[in-house]
């Protein structure tokens, strides 16, 4: 499923009640330093030979601004500003400027919503991204796997991303600011067993955990339809087993099944 608008919403999110979102990346088409292979927006390759038109950054301030005083006329509620999208956000050529934009757009329309960005934490490697997303009230930060070996498997990290050991220096030097968000399945892909909730693989990724010390974890199931059909969605159930494993670590987790 693809965004073919800038400005989305707000819909019910299961983690961040009312969230507006806030696409910066280009419409009907995926780009992105990952290609995971649960991604909801499908698989990289689909998007390959499509043109990466973005939105200028007055452009995407008017669609906002337009799209906040018709919900203050409506009386409707935004409880996050969320960036999020076809893609990874931070990918966006003035990613910086766009959080000033709509931290400033948010005080005044909504003072009491948060901002919020999800991001697989690739771009973290550039200091003006890593000092912008430490200006946002929750910097939702993906880290699915214990190893590089089932990172690759999983999120198959491309020329845009970052290497295993970048990713994880700048999430433990991002520490308390910010939330990790973990996807947890198992299933096959291209023939080979996909998991992270095998002992091999939740045990060093608890171990990395240890050394970041987030505010909080973020552990979720499949929700949506997959680009690799072979994954197995975890229970509730099975999901609080492994918070129960990080609580143990004093880190606290919310479950999302």
């Amino acid at each position: 499923m693809l965004f073919e608008n800038s400005i989305v919403g707000p819909i019910h999110s299961r983690r961040l009640g009312s969230s507006l979102g806030v696409n910066l990346l280009p419409l009907k088409h995926k780009y992105c330093s990952y290609d995971c292979i649960y991604c909801e927006c499908g698989w990289n390759k689909e998007s390959e030979a499509q043109e990466k038109v973005f939105a200028t950054p007055q452009e995407l301030r008017e669609l906002l601004q337009r799209r906040l005083e018709q919900l203050k006329k409506d009386n409707a509620q935004v409880d996050s500003f969320t960036f999020a999208g076809n893609g990874e956000p931070t990918l966006y050529p003035q990613f910086p400027e766009m959080v000033d934009m709509v931290i400033e757009m948010r005080d005044r329309y909504y003072p009491d919503a948060v901002t919020t960005l999800l991001t697989n934490a690739t771009q973290l490697k550039h200091k003006a991204i890593f000092d912008a997303v430490q200006r946002l009230d929750n910097p939702v930060l993906k880290l699915d796997a214990g190893t590089e070996r089932m990172r690759q498997l999983i999120n198959k990290n491309n020329d845009m991303g970052c290497t295993w050991d970048e990713l994880l220096s700048n999430l433990i030097a991002f520490g308390k600011k910010g939330i990790i968000q973990t996807l947890l399945f198992d299933g096959r892909s291209d023939g080979v067993t996909v998991s992270n909730i095998i002992p091999e693989e939740f045990n060093p990724y608890l171990e990395h955990l240890k050394k970041i010390r987030p505010r909080y974890v973020m552990l979720y199931a499949l929700d949506r339809a997959t680009p690799e059909k072979d994954l197995r969605k975890l229970n509730v159930e099975e999901l609080e087993r492994y918070a129960q494993m990080i609580r143990r670590e004093g880190i606290e987790v919310k479950v999302y099944g």
